[in-house]
């Protein structure tokens, strides 16, 4: 997955998710908007055929919304570590 930085100011944080669909994006904006730290997230996809989306947070006053990005990438890769298929 690659990652572009389009914004990183303050509370808020855009950028560009090359190859990435709605699977992944929607289960990066459901946790997101599910934190105590996160006060908005959504993405936005653009034209299917010529634009990369693009994803949008957007923290409570005091967080840093990179390392909130990271601490749900992180959980996201425990909780999917710990899986098991019969």
């Amino acid at each position: 997955m690659a990652i572009k930085v389009l914004l990183n100011d303050g509370g808020e944080l855009r950028i560009r998710i090359t190859g990435e669909c709605h699977t992944s994006l929607q289960l990066f904006r459901s946790r997101l908007n599910d934190s105590k730290d996160v006060e908005y997230a959504n993405y936005f996809v653009g034209h299917p055929e010529l634009d990369e989306p693009e994803f949008y947070l957007r923290c409570k006053k005091g967080k840093d919304p990179s390392k909130v990005l990271k601490g749900l990438c992180k959980d996201i890769v425990k909780e999917f570590d710990g899986l098991t298929l019969p």
